[in-house]
């Protein structure tokens, strides 16, 4: 059984699952309300035990109902509460929170920006999880009035103006300081933009039994880590390099030298048993006197099919580029039938040339790419990253991992994990080369692609984390080489 706090839902299952909490229960809508608000108010006061003045802003929906039951409870704390509304309540539960608010002395008012003076802390109840379109009228405005007040925000399930499947930020769109999910994850709150507006994220699954929560189907999950300290046990004491595979990096067309040389090392520190590098000749020396270890070979034309046959992985693409001479070398690899990493411009010939691709095959596109590959935008792709991955892997009939804030790993077979440690230092040139070198090696240590796509995934965060300890910005790729042999020896 999936523990319930890697597993990610769409919101029609969130509402499945809603409905048999409450069955399972045996109370109703509203009792699950009490439970929500009153796990949000604890976070709350442990998050900002100094907020003395908050304002909680309600929309019509269950949303704003959990918002007037905070509300009650930070009076009855004693909190200086300011309660503003978009509208009337639409439900019988939400009806009820606010009728419970004013029976206990607290007032709602209408649309009162300037109520925002002075505040110490912003409860968003505004839209919850049913939003499909931008915000719009009232909700809008106060999204904006939330926003130009500068004031922290608690977000009740997810923030709003974030759409709760995809992750998908319309505008505009609340950044929170802390967002506390109520029952089980919404799969939007871990990839793409949402990283940018969920702040702290925390999950409250209201004490609903796991068999209720694992009854309801997933649609995704969350990388799990000791599943990944599995894949990367200890080696044996007779170990010898034989074992553990020998990586072919095709890649460094004139100018790009280092992105084969950056994959080259990836896979030597994740723990290949032997490296090789097949790269324009002009680049051989700096290679070898950067990195030793590595076996370099300068290929004038055509790959020698020794140094094919003896690779029982290849990692294509980095610093490929489009020439001829690249070309030739990728029309090769993929011929070869070995089990293969397909990165930058092996890529981008790929969409300009689709077809079949080994069986052990993991395509690592960043937006772009992925656009260039669904003959799309990198807008599109934005829209829907899940959408994207699934759509990627099941017409390559390969394992893809959409990179990016939410890395996803899409198999063939429509199922998503989500890496759950996005770090902005990534953001920085050489980061994905390095990440189809430690794929590549994986899968050269005998890890099954998807299963070498995830603990890749995992390993390259784990190490970039430990590498900007001093600070994401100016975070280099060589960096997190150093940190690899620490994450691949959990």
């Amino acid at each position: 059984m999936q523990c319930p706090e890697i597993r990610l839902y769409r919101v029609d299952a969130v509402r499945e699952l809603d409905r048999r909490a409450i069955a399972a229960s045996g109370s109703d809508e509203h009792a699950l309300m009490e439970r929500a608000a009153a796990a949000a108010f604890r976070r709350l006061r442990a998050r900002f035990p100094e907020a003395q003045r908050i304002v909680v802003w309600c929309g019509c929906g269950n949303n704003g109902g959990d918002g007037y039951v905070v509300a009650r409870l930070a009076r009855v704390a004693g909190l200086d509460v300011r309660v503003l509304t978009t509208g009337t309540p639409a439900s019988t539960a939400a009806i009820r929170a606010r009728a419970e608010f004013e029976a206990e002395g607290g007032v709602v008012a209408a649309d009162v920006p300037a109520a925002l003076v002075g505040a110490h802390l912003v409860v968003d109840a505004l839209l919850g999880i049913g939003l499909s379109r931008a915000p719009e009228g009232v909700t809008a405005a106060a999204i904006a009035a939330i926003a130009q007040s500068q004031v922290p925000v608690l977000a009740l399930d997810l923030p709003s103006g974030l759409d709760a499947d995809t992750g998908h930020a319309f505008e505009p769109c609340i950044h929170a300081a802390l967002t506390v999910c109520f029952l089980a994850w919404k799969r939007g709150l871990w990839t793409g933009a949402a990283a940018d507006h969920v702040g702290e994220c925390v999950l409250e699954a209201l004490d609903v039994p796991a068999s209720v929560v694992t009854s309801v189907p997933v649609d995704a999950r969350l990388l799990d880590p000791a599943e990944l300290r599995l894949a990367l046990s200890p080696r044996a004491p007779a170990a010898h390099k034989g074992r553990y595979g020998h990586v072919l990096v095709v890649g460094g067309d004139h100018g790009m030298a280092g992105a084969a040389r950056l994959a080259g090392e990836a896979a030597a520190r994740s723990g290949a048993g032997l490296v090789s590098v097949a790269t324009r000749p002009a680049h051989v020396a700096a290679i070898v006197n950067a990195r030793p270890e590595l076996m370099v070979h300068g290929i004038e034309r055509a790959l020698d099919p020794v140094l094919l046959a003896r690779a029982s992985v290849i990692a294509l693409g980095p610093g490929l580029g489009q020439s001829d001479w690249s070309r030739g070398l990728w029309t090769q690899a993929l011929a070869s039938g070995k089990p293969i990493v397909l990165d930058a411009d092996a890529l981008n010939l790929l969409a300009i040339a689709p077809c079949a691709l080994p069986t052990q095959a993991v395509l690592t596109p960043h937006p772009g790419e992925a656009a260039r590959l669904l003959d799309t935008t990198v807008a599109s792709i934005a829209r829907d990253r899940y959408a994207a991955a699934r759509e990627l892997a099941s017409r390559h009939q390969s394992v893809v991992v959409l990179k990016g804030a939410g890395t996803l790993i899409a198999t063939p077979d429509g199922a998503i994990e989500v890496s759950a440690h996005a770090n902005p230092g990534m953001a920085s040139g050489g980061m994905g080369d390095v990440l189809t070198g430690i794929i590549a090696g994986l899968m050269a240590q005998h890890l099954d692609a998807a299963v070498a796509a995830r603990v890749g995934v995992a390993v390259h965060a784990e190490a970039a984390r430990r590498a900007a300890a001093q600070g994401a910005r100016g975070l280099l790729a060589g960096e997190v080489l150093a940190a690899l042999r620490h994450a691949v020896n959990p």
